[in-house]
């Protein structure tokens, strides 16, 4: 076999890196690339990439998240450049019969990768500044798409975007977060709800939660972002302003708020708690506790 052509959106693109890898192990891909997240030592088969659906960036980095339903497990391995797609074939076209609801959780997907990364760090960093422009374009764009889903310039726009959201480039000079992530893959583990949807139940409680400890910028991306007027307001509430933007902005364009409508039960908080790793590149590292505390908010 001398390539995997991939068509359709992000899961396909990282099923296919993920075959590309295993063909040729000898040992189980699971445990080694997932488990143990080794590199690939052995023979790799050429992906190509037809996006029919955007938000995942998986066109455009090494990126492969496997469900194990077994386990309960939802993980991402980021592979080196060697097992990023040869080429990908980017049409908006190809998206525009795609239904709503997936449409709205690959556009949250994206804003949701842009703001793993930009919520970190305390330096004046060029990368939050294009960030900024790469979540105004979306915001706008995502608008027009949802009244009018075959809107070129709108679809091509968020395109554009979702690939720039999640090939490294942003990234630069950033310690990420990808909290929101760990915390959504887990549920989508207990649940096989669509990931842009698990992402947008529990961002609002998350971000409200690490707020104070990285308040300087949620009050810059509440003026920035969301163009909120600072005038006769302290930090806390630009900030807290901001996040209801967004918020309404989520809720606007038909994203789910509720974890509950995804499927999640109390009898589901430990283990998802349990299987959603705790990094430390954000503004605050969570506890097994913290995690069940802002997925019960989104069940309210």
């Amino acid at each position: 076999m001398d390539l995997i052509l991939a068509v359709g959106g992000g899961s396909v693109c990282d099923y296919a890196k993920a075959v590309s890898v295993s063909t040729h192990c000898e040992e189980d891909p699971w445990e080694k690339y997932y488990l143990r997240m080794e590199d690939v030592d052995n023979e790799i088969i050429s992906v190509g990439c037809v996006l029919t659906m955007v938000g995942t960036g998986s066109e455009m980095n090494g990126g492969s998240v496997i469900t194990n339903p077994t386990q309960k497990l939802k993980i991402g391995h980021v592979f080196g450049e060697n097992v990023m797609p040869r080429f990908s074939i980017l049409n908006p076209v190809y998206t525009f019969t795609l239904p709503k609801e997936q449409m709205v959780a690959g556009f949250f997907d994206i804003m949701s990768h842009i703001l793993e990364q930009y919520f970190s760090g305390e330096d004046d960093n060029t990368s939050d500044y294009v960030m900024e422009g790469l979540l105004r374009s979306l915001i706008h764009s995502s608008r027009i798409a949802v009244k009018n889903p075959t809107d070129y310039e709108a679809r091509s726009n968020i395109m554009w975007i979702a690939t720039w959201a999640l090939n490294t480039f942003v990234a630069k000079g950033k310690s990420t977060d990808w909290e929101v992530h760990m915390i959504g893959q887990s549920i989508g583990a207990y649940t096989n709800a669509t990931h842009g949807m698990t992402l947008s139940s529990v961002s609002i409680p998350y971000y409200r939660f690490i707020m104070p400890y990285g308040l300087q910028k949620f009050k810059r991306f509440a003026v920035n972002v969301w163009d909120v007027n600072p005038e006769g307001k302290n930090d806390e509430q630009i900030a807290a302003e901001g996040l209801s933007a967004m918020e309404a902005w989520m809720r606007e364009i038909g994203l789910v708020m509720n974890a509950r409508e995804l499927g999640v039960t109390e009898e589901m908080l430990d283990g998802i708690a349990q299987g959603t790793f705790l990094l430390q590149g954000g503004y605050k590292v969570l506890s097994r506790e913290d995690v069940v505390r802002i997925v019960k908010e989104s069940m309210q």
